[in-house]
């Protein structure tokens, strides 16, 4: 393995003396390194010099560390084939074996002959780093499968609607966004048939109610106009997965629609088509069916319940002030993280340490101070690992750890 590494860090090295026009000496100097020492016996570089090639390759600095330490493809036993790996994949995301799902997908992304089977090959593994919130392995899977020439439609289709996922999920709404309306308006122009279509349907315009929902924040004068974009997806969104659920009798589609339901409250009070505190008090009343999430089955009905909280943080940010906003946030955040912990969702803990953050910055406006925050060992990991799979929460995260005092630290 120690050798492997130094023989790919040896060929970075050649590519950037070629790259740059450089000699070996200017390689050396540039690198930051004697001549005779530029690449470490040992095969592990520093990071000094991982950043040096990154900017003389003009390279991403995470690209060339992931290529330096890059494990060999796993090996594909004699006795497996493409479909027996299919199937073993299906079986681990059934299980929410996520760990799995990237395994057995690798074997099969070695194993692939087409560029049929890479690109389904590589929507397994993407998912198995979607369950275990890794939205930008995930990402990279599916741009690189979307890329793959003369996909079948169903498979191109399929990926499409996860990518705008992936992008959603990391909060890069433009191109969330423009995926899914690509896709919403094709079946404008040709309407759905059959099951994996209407599917496609109901998440493609799911995903673009949900990033007008979110462009409410930041609109100022547009708000209203991302709201009633938001409120036309949301409700046929929801509409649609309810229809699903009752025909196919597969009740994660209800619960996808019931995310969509809670995100049109919010997007209705942006309107002023709904009471703010009316609809505080309906998602609070709401939350009594999860009462312990520890009890509650998990799954996408769960997940919606979790999602409700954050758009409850967010009505009640906007909307509501002093006492009323404690009151309010205090119940969504530690449901969210309830639920986040239940079913292990980045997604939801994201969410809910910034609504945190955003509300203590508000309360110490307000009164001049703000209260301690106090975290133990246990959720300063779940920051750190936040911060590692939402590159838009590091910030956010670099904050709440300067701020907050944390206990039970060695």
């Amino acid at each position: 393995m120690t050798l492997a590494r130094r023989e790919r860090l040896c060929r970075f090295v050649d590519l950037a003396r070629v790259y740059r026009g450089w000699s070996r000496q200017q390689m050396a100097a540039n690198l930051g390194r004697d001549l005779s020492k530029v690449v470490p016996d040992s095969g592990n570089p520093k990071l000094d010099l991982v950043v040096a090639l990154a900017d003389a390759l003009d390279w991403n600095v995470g690209d060339v560390a992931r290529t330096v330490w890059e494990e060999p493809r796993p090996l594909v036993q004699g006795d497996e084939d493409f479909a027996t790996l299919d199937g073993h994949a299906l079986d681990a995301h059934r299980a929410g074996d996520w760990e799995r799902l990237v395994e057995v997908g690798s074997r099969m992304v070695a194993l692939a002959s087409t560029p049929v089977d890479r690109a389904r090959a590589l929507n397994r593994v993407s998912g198995g780093h979607d369950g275990m919130g890794r939205f930008v392995r995930s990402l990279d899977c599916l741009r690189e499968a979307v890329g793959m020439r003369g996909l079948p439609p169903a498979i191109d289709l399929m990926l499409r609607v996860n990518l705008a996922g992936a992008h959603y999920a990391l909060w890069h709404l433009v191109e969330a966004r423009a995926t899914a309306n690509e896709l919403v308006e094709r079946f404008e122009s040709a309407p759905p048939d059959g099951r994996l279509e209407r599917v496609a349907q109901a998440f493609a315009l799911m995903y673009r109610g949900q990033c007008g929902r979110r462009g409410i924040e930041d609109a100022g004068s547009a708000a209203k106009r991302h709201a009633k974009a938001a409120q036309a997806d949301l409700a046929l969104a929801g509409t649609l997965f309810g229809g699903l659920a009752r025909e196919f009798g597969d009740d994660s589609y209800g619960g996808v629609g019931n995310t969509c339901r809670g995100a049109l409250i919010e997007a209705e009070c942006a309107l002023g088509t709904r009471d703010p505190r009316d609809a505080v008090a309906l998602i609070v009343q709401s939350l009594g069916g999860v009462e312990d999430p520890q009890l509650a089955p998990p799954g996408d009905w769960l997940e919606s319940y979790g999602w409700w909280c954050i758009y409850g943080c967010n009505i009640a940010l906007r909307h509501t002030r002093g006492a009323d906003l404690d009151r309010a946030m205090a119940v969504f955040t530690n449901k969210a993280v309830e639920i986040a912990e239940r079913l292990g969702n980045w997604s939801l803990r994201e969410r809910a340490f910034s609504m945190e953050l955003v509300r203590r910055d508000r309360q110490g406006q307000a009164t001049g101070f703000g209260e301690d925050w106090v975290l133990d060992e246990d959720e300063v990991r779940t920051i750190a690992g936040t911060m590692g799979r939402f590159p838009s929460f590091r910030e956010t995260g670099w904050r709440i750890l300067s701020q907050a005092k944390i206990v039970g630290a060695q």
